[in-house]
């Protein structure tokens, strides 16, 4: 069985215990259930739930990957679509397509 993504802070760092969860980065504990009744809830970076087709706004400046660009904070992103991975959030900023982490973004 898979670890999955804390549902408050929706980071991976989890410890399995016999009968429940616990995140390690914010210390949330929460009962082991069957892989059916769990429904993943992504939420940004204040707890807000999002769902596809949100406007998200970064709150701080992102790095991009294999260039020397950056994402300024307070960049929007429309029309998002969540997504399972490492990175939760399928967007296109700019025109450019981008996967983002949920951490890094408010609901808009």
């Amino acid at each position: 069985m898979t670890n999955p993504a804390c549902p408050v802070c929706t980071l991976e760092d989890i410890l399995s215990h016999s009968d429940h969860w616990e995140c390690v980065t914010c210390g949330h504990e929460w009962p082991k259930m069957e892989a059916s009744e769990t429904e993943r809830v992504v939420k940004d970076a204040h707890g807000t739930p999002l769902a596809d087709g949100d406007t998200v706004v970064l709150i701080k400046d992102l790095k991009l990957r294999g260039g020397s660009g950056v994402l300024k904070g307070g960049t929007k992103a429309k029309g998002i679509r969540l997504v399972d991975g490492d990175h939760d959030i399928d967007c296109k900023i700019d025109g450019i397509a981008m996967a983002l982490k949920s951490c890094f973004v408010k609901k808009a």
